[in-house]
This record gives structure tokens, C-alpha cells and sequence, in this order.
């Protein structure tokens, strides 16, 4: 039946923006490693008008541990600083006076078990989604067969929602697994 195949295909669609909302959270969670993306979702003033760090200036990771952002406009420099110290990261930034210098300390053990915490909540939440989709579309799908939908069509449909769930929970634990082993590796 085509309304089932349309349940079937959002169904599919939502969990993988569960899948891929996930992902997108967990590269927010610093791994001990300088990554430029660690400094995604900062915002600057540039011109009154708030704009992502990475579209005003260049960062680089010159090594391991550092952080280089080189602003496009020197005069930007105060405004990255602060739009650094304002955000949640908890690093002081340092200017050279042609760019912005960030540290990322190394990680201590009791921080790193805090990380694969924050980890294993946002995948959680990655999964409750998955499983709210799940709930969601099989409610539709009964609703479908109250209306005239065939039991065994209906029942195959929620075979294959279930696979799905199953599919796309089983890809979370894949990015709780990799970014786990990159928290807790020294």
C-alpha cells in the first residue's frame, strides 16, 4: 500500500536526523585534541550582526594542542576573544595581536569520565528519538488499519519499522563507541 510505504520512508528519513543530530553533538564535545570544528556554534560580532567564528576568520590546529584563529580583520581580534571566554569551552584565549592563540589543556581522568558521560547522554537522547519515530509511526500505521489496511501489510510495516530502529540505534552505539575510545585514549 502506498500510505504505508510513505510511514516506512519518513520513518527512515527522521531516525537517520536523529542519527546525524547526534553526530553533529557529540563533535561539540572535546575530545582532548585541538579540532577547528570544537569551535562551532561561536558566534561573533562582526558588524553588530552575530556570525560564526569560521566565516570571519581562518583556524588552523598548528599542533596537537593549540588552536590558531586568524581573523580576516585584525579589529575582530577583541571580539573573538570574548566571544571565547563568553562560550562554555572554559579556555583562555591569548593574541599575538595578528591572531587568536587557544590551549586545550590535557584532559584528567575524572574529566575524561565526565566526557563519556555527557557521550552516553547525547546518545541516549539520539535514541530516544529514534524510539519516539518508532512509536510514532506505528500509532499512524494502526490508524492505517482501523481505516481498512490490510493485518498483514500492516504488521510487515511494523516488522520493518523495527528493523529500522534497530538499524539506526545500533549506528549511535557506533559513534558512542568511536568517540568514547577517542575521549579515553592519553
Amino acid at each position: 500500500m502506498e500510505e504505508i510505504q510513505l510511514y516506512l520512508d519518513e520513518a527512515k528519513s527522521l531516525m537517520q536526523k536523529a542519527v546525524d543530530h547526534t553526530a553533529s553533538e557529540l563533535v561539540k564535545i572535546r575530545a582532548g585534541k585541538a579540532m577547528p570544528n570544537f569551535l562551532d556554534g561561536i558566534l561573533v560580532s562582526y558588524y553588530g550582526a552575530p556570525t560564526p567564528i569560521q566565516q570571519v576568520s581562518s583556524i588552523t590546529t598548528p599542533d596537537a594542542r593549540t588552536l590558531a584563529i586568524k581573523p580576516w580583520e585584525k579589529n575582530l581580534i577583541p571580539e573573538i576573544e570574548k566571544a571565547i571566554i563568553n562560550s562554555d569551552l572554559g579556555l583562555t584565549p591569548q593574541n599575538n595581536g595578528e591572531m587568536v592563540m587557544l590551549t586545550i589543556p590535557p584532559l584528567t581522568e575524572e574529566r575524561r569520565k565526565n566526557l563519556v558521560k555527557q557521550v552516553k547522554t547525547e546518545c541516549e537522547n539520539g535514541k530516544i528519538s529514534i524510539r519516539t519515530v518508532r512509536k510514532d509511526t506505528n500509532d499512524a500505521l494502526k490508524k492505517l488499519q482501523k481505516e481498512g489496511a490490510s493485518e498483514d501489510e500492516i504488521k510487515r510495516a511494523e516488522d520493518t519499522v523495527q528493523k529500522y530502529t534497530d538499524q539506526y540505534a545500533a549506528k549511535i552505539d557506533g559513534l558512542f563507541d568511536k568517540k568514547e575510545e577517542e575521549i579515553l585514549k592519553v
